[in-house]
């Protein structure tokens, strides 16, 4: 009874990540691991676990929330012809070797770097969507293969080590090569899978579980986290997209790069105290 006393204020937590990423998906358009590696982040810390162990669970964990969310994505915007399968297939080997190597890195290193890459990444989307609000393509259209294949292994290797899908990097590079935003979002829909689902089979199985990793964790993958988040995700994202209809595009950017832009300090500030420790 203890336990489950102890453990009722966690699943409460993990649950309302799934309900805030579901609503921010539906609303912002966004993938929920921008949104479900910080909450974990936050809650696996409230059980004394360590900040490095905390955040490998972390994004590990979000990338296994990813792959229902992103089929079903993906099968949306296939039926609505979103889908752009040329530049996919184009990519898609690229990518692959991305999340291999980002998944072995991952694993390898300590927690504290994803910490840092996921915190630079986050602020550095808010500030660009600040003061670069309406900025044109770099290009107008796609450059050179061996630029295309660099870009789509770096979309993979930076996303699963932050524990996020495609849309979050992939969005963003494919409209600055000039793809049609429809077209970028449906098609970083089905690179999220492309990214989530081989770099969650590879953290089942790459990484020894941490010594303080909470009960259920399976190599870094935490599955009572992924048990309590999936079904809220999937059940608000709908109510995201109603809400996101009577608000305006830029409000919502203002929004999301506001909560980028928070998430990402902290994740940078709490960054700073080991780093400092040693010229103390």
């Amino acid at each position: 009874m203890s336990a489950i006393i102890e453990w009722w204020p966690v699943l409460a937590a993990l649950v309302g990540a799934g309900i805030l990423a579901g609503i921010l998906a539906g609303l912002l358009g966004v993938g929920g691991g921008i949104v479900i590696v910080p909450v974990l982040f936050l809650v696996f810390q409230s059980l004394d676990i360590s900040p490095s162990s905390a955040m490998l669970i972390a994004t590990s964990t979000s990338l296994l929330t990813i792959v229902p969310t992103s089929i079903a994505s993906a099968r949306a915007h296939h039926a609505r012809g979103n889908v752009d399968l040329v530049l996919f297939r184009a990519w898609l080997p690229a990518m692959v070797a991305g999340v291999v190597l980002g998944s072995v890195t991952a694993s390898h290193v300590n927690g504290l770097l994803l910490t840092g890459v996921f915190g630079v990444v986050a602020v550095a989307i808010a500030l660009n969507n600040i003061f670069r609000p309406n900025a044109p393509p770099l290009r107008d259209g796609l450059p050179a293969r061996p630029w295309q294949w660099l870009t789509a292994a770096v979309i993979g290797g930076i996303s699963v080590m932050m524990g996020i899908g495609g849309g979050t990097l992939g969005v963003t590079a494919m409209t600055a090569f000039n793809v049609v935003a429809h077209r970028a979002v449906g098609t970083a829909a089905l690179f999220g899978l492309v990214i989530a689902l081989p770099g969650a089979l590879l953290m089942l199985v790459l990484p020894d579980t941490p010594a303080d990793a909470p009960v259920g964790t399976l190599g870094a993958v935490n599955l009572p986290g992924f048990l309590a988040i999936v079904p809220m995700t999937m059940l608000f994202a709908p109510v995201g997209v109603k809400l996101g209809s009577g608000l305006s595009g830029v409000t919502l950017k203002r929004i999301f790069s506001a909560f980028l832009l928070v998430v990402g300090g902290r994740m940078l500030w709490q960054l700073a105290g080991p780093l400092l420790d040693p010229l103390s």
